[in-house]
C-alpha cells in the first residue's frame, strides 16, 4: 500500500526541518543545510491556509530553538541552581515565544502571497522572514540567536555582510531557500531557479572581495588569557587570591606582548576593593613588561545616594579607561518587572544579578595608541551596538564568562556571531573567555588562532589595527529594513495597480 502523507505528517516534517537547522551553525557548520531546511519550510507553506501555515512555522521554530538554544538549560539548572522542572517549564515558554516569530511569518505569507506567482513568493516570503528576524533582534531587548545569516559565515553569501550586515546575509539565504523551493515545485523549468541561485551566490562572493579598510598602525602582539576558573570557586573568598595569582602568572610568563586581555569579571573583587592594592601592583608590573592590559572587573558606585553595580572592563597602562556593559542579560544581570518577579531571582541565585547598564554610547578604550571597541558577554551578538564604536575603533574585543554554558553549543555559536561582527565592521576581533572559545578573528571573519577549551591557556598572536568604514558601519540596518519594507509593499501594490 502506498504511504499516505497526511497534513499532520507534514506538520511533523516542519518540526524536523527546524530541528535540523542548528546543524548549519557552529560547531557543525554545514551551511548549505540552512538553505535546505528553510526551503523545506517554504514548500510546506505552499497552498495551505494561514492557520496551518502559522502552525507549521511554530513547529519549525520549536525545533530550531529547542535544539539550537538547549544550552540555556545548563545556565539555568546546572549553574543557576533552578530546579529541573522549573527550568524545563521556563525554557518551554521561552522557545514557544521565539517560535511565534516564524509562526507569524507563516501566517502573513499565506495571507499575502498564497496565490502569487513564484517570483513574487520568493521575494515576498524572504522579505517577511528577514523582517521577522530583525524584529526578534530588538523586541523585548532582543534575542538574535540563530538568525539564519550567521550560518553562512563560511559560505559565499557572507560577502554581503560588509554591505548590509547580518540581515542582508539572512535575506540572501532566504532568497536562496525560496529559489530551491520553487525549483523543487517547478522541475520543468528548474534551470531558471538554479541559474538565479548560482548568480546570486557569485555576486555575493564578488561583493565580499571589496576592501573597505586599510592598516592604521603597526600590528600589535596580543595575549588573550583564558583562566579556566570554575564558577563554583570564582566567588568564594578562599579562592580569590589563587585566581589573581593564576592570571598574573599566565600573563607575565609571556614575552614581548603589547596587549593582554583578561575575560569578563576575571578579577573576583569589586574595583574599589583592590584599586590601591592589586590593581596598583598590576599596573607597575605591566609597565615593567611594557605591556598594557584590558581586564574584566565589577564596579560599584554611589549615584544620587544609590549604590549601582556595573559589569566593566578597565584599561591598565598608559591610557586608563573604562567600559561599562550596556546591554544586560535579562534574568541574569537584571530582573525585568522586578516587583512581580523577585521570587524568580531568589530561586535562580545567580551572583551579581542586579546590575545597572552603562551608557549606550561610550568612547573606545585607548590602548597602546589604538582605539578598542569593547563588548562584554553577549553584547557582540547585537551588530548595531558593536558598530557604535566605529569608525573610531581600530580593533574590536569581546570578553566573556562562558563557564555558565559548560560543554554546550553556546560558546561556538557566540564565536560564529563574533566572526560576523568582524565581517560587518571590517575590523579584527579578540575574544577573551574564561573557559573558551578564546580566539583571534581577522577582518574577513576567519579564525586565525584559537585556544583549546577548558584549560588554562594564553593565546598569543598579532592583530592589525584598521581604519575605514564599510557601508554597514555607515548605515547600519536602516538600508536593509527600508529595502525589505519597500519590497513587501511593492509586491502587494503592483497586482492591485494592474487590476485598477
Amino acid at each position: 500500500m502506498p504511504l499516505r502523507v497526511t497534513p499532520a505528517c507534514l506538520d511533523v516534517l516542519a518540526l524536523v526541518a527546524g530541528g535540523m537547522l542548528p546543524l548549519a551553525f557552529s560547531p557543525v557548520s554545514f551551511y548549505p543545510l540552512a538553505i535546505l531546511s528553510l526551503a523545506l519550510l517554504f514548500v510546506l507553506w505552499r497552498d495551505v491556509a494561514p492557520a496551518r501555515a502559522a502552525w507549521r512555522g511554530f513547529l519549525f521554530g520549536l525545533g530550531q530553538f529547542g535544539i539550537g538554544v538547549s544550552w540555556l538549560y545548563v545556565a539555568l539548572h546546572t549553574y543557576g541552581q533552578m530546579s529541573g522542572a522549573l527550568a524545563i517549564l521556563a525554557l518551554a515558554l521561552f522557545f514557544a515565544f521565539l517560535a511565534c516569530y516564524s509562526a507569524l511569518v507563516g501566517w502573513l505569507q499565506a495571507r499575502l502571497f498564497r496565490v502569487a506567482g513564484p517570483w513574487t513568493q520568493i521575494l515576498g516570503i524572504s522579505a517577511l522572514w528577514t523582517l521577522g528576524e530583525w524584529v526578534r533582534g530588538w523586541f523585548l531587548t532582543g534575542f538574535p540567536w540563530l538568525a539564519i545569516g550567521y550560518s553562512q559565515v563560511n559560505g559565499p553569501l557572507a560577502g554581503v555582510a560588509p554591505w548590509f550586515g547580518i540581515y542582508g546575509v539572512s535575506l540572501a539565504a532566504a532568497v536562496s531557500a525560496g529559489l530551491v523551493a520553487q525549483a523543487w515545485r517547478h522541475r520543468a523549468v528548474v534551470w531558471r531557479y538554479v541559474g538565479t541561485l548560482i548568480a546570486l551566490w557569485f555576486v555575493a562572493w564578488m561583493a565580499g572581495r571589496v576592501d573597505w579598510v586599510q592598516p592604521a598602525g603597526a600590528p600589535l602582539r596580543v595575549a588573550l588569557v583564558q583562566g579556566d576558573v570554575p564558577l563554583a570557586q570564582k566567588w568564594m573568598p578562599a579562592y580569590r587570591q589563587p585566581i589573581l595569582q593564576r592570571y598574573m602568572a599566565l600573563t607575565f610568563a609571556q614575552h614581548r606582548i603589547d596587549l593582554a586581555v583578561w575575560p569578563e569579571a576575571a578579577v573576583p573583587f569589586f574595583r574599589d576593593e583592590v584599586e590601591h592594592s592589586f590593581l596598583a601592583r598590576l599596573k607597575q608590573t605591566a609597565e615593567a613588561h611594557h605591556m598594557e592590559i584590558l581586564l574584566g572587573i565589577l564596579e560599584r558606585r554611589r549615584v544620587g545616594g544609590v549604590v549601582r553595580y556595573y559589569n566593566s572592563v578597565i584599561g591598565i597602562g598608559r591610557d586608563s579607561g573604562v567600559y561599562r556593559k550596556h546591554h544586560l542579560v535579562p534574568f541574569g544581570e537584571y530582573l525585568p518587572l522586578a516587583a512581580q518577579l523577585q521570587w524568580l531571582l531568589d530561586d535562580l541565585r545567580i551572583p551579581m544579578s542586579d546590575l545597572s547598564p552603562g551608557p549606550a554610547r561610550q568612547p573606545p578604550l585607548r590602548i597602546d595608541g589604538q582605539s578598542v571597541g569593547m563588548s562584554i558577554c553577549y553584547e557582540d551578538v547585537f551588530g548595531p551596538e558593536v558598530m557604535r564604536a566605529l569608525p573610531q575603533a581600530t580593533l574590536l574585543a569581546n570578553v566573556t564568562e562562558d563557564a555558565w554554558y559548560g560543554h554546550s553549543l553556546a560558546s561556538y555559536q557566540q564565536m560564529e556571531m563574533a566572526r560576523m561582527r568582524a565581517l560587518e565592521a571590517g575590523r579584527e576581533m579578540m575574544l577573551a573567555t574564561n573557559t573558551g572559545v578564546t580566539a583571534i578573528i581577522d577582518s574577513h571573519g576567519n579564525v586565525v588562532a584559537r585556544a583549546p577549551q577548558f584549560r588554562p591557556w594564553v593565546l598569543t598572536g598579532t592583530v592589525t589595527p584598521l581604519k575605514g568604514a564599510t557601508p554597514y558601519v555607515n548605515y547600519g540596518n536602516r538600508i536593509i529594513v527600508w529595502l525589505l519594507t519597500v519590497v513587501v509593499i511593492g509586491l502587494l501594490a503592483v497586482p492591485r495597480l494592474r487590476r485598477s
